[in-house]
């Protein structure tokens, strides 16, 4: 039998082997994606790390929508964000101290981690020219194949001790940026035929200022301040959302972090998960050309109509960047971004393209109330405005989702330490229900 005949025949029965009748997952009561049927994630742990809010349910069982709060360890991000900013300090490291440790720094500790941080930046020699000579163009893969790599240099590997998991934790976030800046510009370099540009990271710089110095090099301190804004909402989402309970439910089986650590970003770079914003930045660069007059809410109210009714764009009846599996009114990441944007539009003359998101976020509820008529509150998230933020600073898309990876990796790691540490531990296992009705008698191969 010809051998890529073949590969086609077992794909085709794939395809009756894999068809389950919808029907059978609401007979067998089966929460389909983890999902209760009003939309809210199935209970499956307890946590103190994030806690996030979209929605009150009330004494009749029903869900009321609130606006959006996001909590890390019970401070409000808003809060948290607000006073770095307002201060002009940069916000990133305090945040990943509190998260690991469960306490705000003070400004003694807060000194030293960044030290610590900044100490640890630097790669190993031969981590570092593994990336260099690493081919392919995606990111992520290379930053999963850099952690898979850290295990070799670690004498302490497996050991998932306390202290062990804290050094394990700070090294990881200290060097995804360095891995990132030399991964984009080994890219950079190989595929368009760019110089090649290995900087190392400086002292005194905070985390956001080094990643920054090492991509590109040149910046502007409100750059910075806007990318350390879009680390810090980005650092942590409560255990529910994909990659961080793919880190917990590998985390459970008692293997090592960097095996962990990779599941994650394996786990992010879906474009279900991780890639949202890259999906907005392309549709809102569609919209700019194809929408005339920028102003005229009834052309766009007409556009995005039929975008909803899978007329127009992708025709996937979706509004990337609009709409969130918890967050209702509102996304209070969203909101951040959003209001320390506007300065940074200004600074590059964007000032009409924001003025344009911002005018596409508003029609964009409108009209997915007026055309889904379903009673369902929607708001913007957060993918909404951080490309665009993401293209004001420079960056280029190719980084977008390891930039999250960038963020999350102290969430993951608070997320870990957690499921490790907490008394009664159990490896995570659910169920599958096997439909097949009865067992198949095993046929000879001289029979079939």
């Amino acid at each position: 039998m010809n051998k890529e005949y073949l590969i086609y025949k077992i794909s085709d029965e794939m395809k009756e082997c894999t068809r389950i009748d919808n029907s059978l997952f609401k007979k067998y009561d089966v929460k389909r994606g983890l999902r209760n049927d009003d939309g809210t994630g199935v209970l499956v742990g307890l946590t103190k790390i994030g806690n996030v809010v979209g929605y009150e349910r009330l004494v009749d069982g029903s869900l009321k929508p609130v606006p959006g709060k996001l909590y890390y360890r019970g401070y409000s991000i808003d809060d948290i964000s607000h006073a770095f900013m307002n201060e002009k300090r940069f916000g990133f490291e305090e945040v990943a101290y509190l998260l690991l440790s469960g306490n705000l720094p003070d400004k003694e500790e807060l000194s030293s981690f960044c030290e610590l941080i900044t100490d640890k930046m630097p790669l190993d020699q031969k981590t570092k020219m593994n990336i260099i000579e690493l081919e392919g163009n995606d990111i992520m893969n290379i930053l999963a194949r850099s952690v898979l790599e850290m295990y070799r240099f670690d004498e302490k590997a497996d050991d998932t001790s306390r202290d062990n998991l804290m050094k394990q934790s700070v090294e990881l976030i200290s060097k995804f940026p360095t891995i990132i800046a030399y991964a984009y510009n080994m890219l950079r370099h190989a595929t368009y035929g760019r110089s090649l540009h290995i900087r190392h990271p400086q002292e005194n710089l905070s985390l956001a200022e080094n990643f920054l110095y090492m991509l590109k090099q040149d910046y502007t301190e409100l750059e910075a301040r806007m990318l350390d804004l879009l680390l810090v909402v980005h650092a942590e989402h409560g255990g529910g959302n994909n990659s961080t309970f793919t880190v917990r439910v590998t985390s459970s089986t008692g293997t090592d972090t960097y095996s962990s650590i990779a599941a994650g970003i394996g786990s992010l770079k879906g474009p279900l998960h991780g890639g949202a914003n890259i999906q907005v930045v392309k549709m809102f660069h569609f919209l700019q050309e194809n929408i005339q007059d920028w102003t005229n809410i009834s052309e766009i109210d007409t556009f995005l109509t039929r975008m909803l009714n899978k007329q127009a764009y992708d025709k996937s009846g979706l509004i990337y960047g609009i709409g969130h599996a918890v967050y209702t009114i509102s996304d209070p990441r969203a909101v951040l971004l959003k209001d320390f944007a506007r300065d940074l539009a200004h600074e590059k003359g964007k000032e009409r393209e924001f003025d344009f998101l911002e005018l596409l976020e508003e029609r964009s509820i409108a009209m997915f109330k007026k055309v889904k008529n379903n009673g369902k509150t929607v708001s913007s998230n957060v993918d909404f405005y951080s490309g665009f933020i993401y293209e004001m600073i420079g960056l280029p898309m190719a980084i977008f989702t390891p930039l999250f990876a960038m963020a999350r990796i102290v969430g993951w790691c608070a997320h870990r330490n957690e499921e490790l540490n907490f008394e009664g531990k159990r490896i995570i296992r659910p169920a599958y229900k096997n439909i097949l009705e009865e067992a198949i008698r095993y046929m000879p191969i001289k029979e079939r």
